[in-house]
């Protein structure tokens, strides 16, 4: 059967839209490899990336840098795209404190980490979809490069049950059990399911629902999908899929094996320990590894027992783990599907580090017997590996970077904005002038207060997190409504900010690298860059013209730059934004075109309740 994307929308392409659309379906039914979209902000990149989905048909990964851009992708592709299957797949850590040793003060850091309930819901969800269906599109973060289990152990888990299916009911709970469900007399959990006399009531992991199943004389006789509070019956269905609530699942039979070849590494690293008279060492990694290879054999699970997921998947040493990439390739690795890389610029970097950053850490564990060598198999893949796994490529970006320019076989312009927007005027203004001890504070609050009245939107972009929260506080004693976001607020936090934000609920928003790339907020006719002329990674070009991007959805849009200095970085940026401009109102000139503010809907980006666990 073949795949269908139906796209819905009440616009169609404009602007540079409808050359970009075609000249990337020709690279794509060429078989180029890699193209790269270089789209100005507000130009609807993801609009042209939905219309060459709907066109190309093939299942899709959408990779974004942070969670706040997935968070605001994924609402949009699921505007696009109501009646396919469009998942969110980003960590489901609100909170996280990796694992680590510090050989110089002699401090060991156990892992800590505070998991967001309804994001691991979205993740599973996400896995289920690629498992059962092909109109699947994922957005993720690049969280999604890392260990994942196998996807078919995943998948041969998978329990069905159909109406009229004859099944002893002590066979099912122990089949539940297996594949890690728990068994509970009291309230129904995602992962949990309860048994009261030949009624069965199941929570899946990725579903906002409880599955009731009857018996009757070992036959199953009803199942019907149930609303979690009420309890009312939602729909009779004739059968049912359950996958696993955990996506590393291991039988008995794996896990005996592993323990044994758990037991030879061990041996062999106490061998080491020994022979280099690391006596403290080789206690340590004999006592830890001992009291896991029990907690698996009496239980099928330990505290870190993703540290041995290399015995437990039977790889060998050095070879690549199983990510979300898996899942999408299908069981035989055989099925094929597009990639986009959202602002490629920050994403490509990004994974190319997650693998040495998670090495060296892990590097200090083994070296000093907290961990077993085969730990270092549970880590993200390494570029080459990724770049091994992908097909066909998109990047899209204001700003591609060196590699995605590279390697790509064109690169389409997408310079002219659908709604006739130019990129804002840009105006320059000192940090500091000494002769009326005037600063950049004192000169963005006056900017702000008449911006406040008339119901526009601020944004301020600091150079670190501390700076960012001691301004939020200064301009609330000046009585003006503001907040602050930064990579320290919490995943479902920073998304209700952004909405509160768009909402009006405060009309300043003060941020350090999050309120950069790709998010889209229409309502902000003012962007002041405190600092610009901090020559560095928060103030390169490609920054700068990220950030000043904020403002290219609104009419009456503008940027402040504050700065002492003309750096480098700031001639390039503003060469690159004026040559815009330049273009922008000659097409307007021509066509009659009289720029209009874009108009979005204000609504939630994940619809998703705020409950976490420890």
């Amino acid at each position: 059967m073949a795949i269908e994307f139906k796209l819905k929308s009440k616009f169609k392409p404009a602007g540079d839209q409808p050359q970009a659309i075609a000249k990337l379906l020709q690279g794509l039914k060429k078989g180029n490899q890699y193209q790269t979209l270089l789209g100005v902000t507000g130009s609807g990149k993801t609009y042209t990336m939905a219309n060459v989905i709907q066109e190309i048909k093939k299942p899709t990964l959408v990779m974004a840098p942070n969670k706040a851009l997935a968070a605001q992708l994924y609402r949009e592709y699921k505007n696009f795209f109501p009646e396919n299957s469009v998942n969110y797949f980003v960590s489901y850590y609100d909170y996280y404190q990796p694992e680590a040793y510090l050989p110089i003060t002699d401090t060991y850091i156990e892992k800590e980490a505070m998991i967001n309930e309804e994001i691991d819901r979205l993740r599973h969800q996400a896995t289920s979809a690629l498992l059962s269906r092909d109109d699947v599109i994922i957005v993720a973060s690049v969280s999604c490069i890392y260990n994942l289990g196998i996807p078919w152990e995943y998948e041969e888990s998978t329990l069905r049950l159909a109406l009229g299916q004859y099944i002893v009911r002590k066979d099912l709970i122990s089949q539940l059990i297996r594949i890690q469900f728990e068994r509970t007399p009291g309230e129904m959990l995602r992962g949990k399911f309860r048994v009261r006399g030949d009624v069965f009531e199941i929570m899946p992991a990725s579903e906002k629902i409880i599955y009731r199943v009857e018996f009757s004389e070992q036959k199953i006789s009803s199942i019907s999908l149930v609303e979690p509070l009420t309890r009312k019956i939602k729909e009779e269905v004739k059968e049912i899929l359950i996958f696993p609530p955990k996506h590393f699942v291991s039988t008995m039979p794996e896990i005996k094996k592993a323990i044994k070849d758990i037991k030879v590494e061990l041996k062999d690293r106490l061998k080491y320990f020994e022979k280099k008279r690391l006596y403290l060492e080789a206690e340590r990694i004999e006592r830890r590894t001992r009291f896991d290879m029990e907690m698996l054999g009496s239980l099928g699970y330990c505290h870190g027992i993703e540290n041995y997921s290399r015995h437990l998947t039977g790889k060998l040493a050095g070879e690549a783990p199983d990510t979300l990439l898996a899942y999408l390739a299908g069981k035989n690795g055989q099925r094929e599907f597009l990639t986009i890389m959202d602002e490629s610029h920050i994403a490509l970097p990004q994974v190319r580090g997650m693998y040495e950053g998670d090495r060296a850490r892990k590097n200090n564990l083994i070296q000093y017997g907290w961990r077993l060598p085969s730990a270092l198999d549970n880590r993200p893949l390494k570029f080459d590996e990724f770049i091994s796994r992908l097909n066909q490529v998109i990047f899209t970006s204001a700003t591609p970077g060196s590699w995605e320019s590279d390697h790509a076989a064109q690169v389409v312009k997408q310079v002219i904005r659908p709604t006739g927007l130019v990129d804002p005027p840009i105006e320059v203004r000192p940090v500091f002038d000494k002769k009326t001890n005037y600063t950049q504070i004192d000169d963005i609050v006056k900017e702000i207060e008449p911006l406040a009245k008339k119901g526009k939107r601020v944004i301020v972009n600091t150079l670190t997190k501390r700076q960012a929260e001691d301004l939020n506080t200064y301009l609330k004693k000046k009585k003006i409504k503001s907040n602050y976001i930064h990579s320290d607020v919490k995943t479902i936090e920073r998304t209700d900010i952004l909405l509160d934000f768009r909402k009006g609920r405060f009309d300043v928003l003060v941020g350090v690298n999050l309120l950069r790339e790709g998010l889209d907020l229409p309502e902000v006719a003012l962007v002041a860059i405190l600092d610009a002329d901090r020559e560095g990674f928060l103030r390169s070009d490609t920054s700068l013209i990220q950030t000043m991007g904020r403002a290219a959805r609104n009419v009456s849009g503008k940027v402040i730059l504050y700065a002492d200095t003309i750096t480098g970085s700031i001639k390039r940026a503003r060469a690159e934004v004026e040559a815009r401009r330049e273009v922008q109102l000659a097409y307007n000139e021509k066509h009659g075109i009289k720029p209009k503010t874009i108009i979005k809907e204000i609504e939630s980006f994940l619809n998703i309740d705020n409950k976490r666990r420890k």
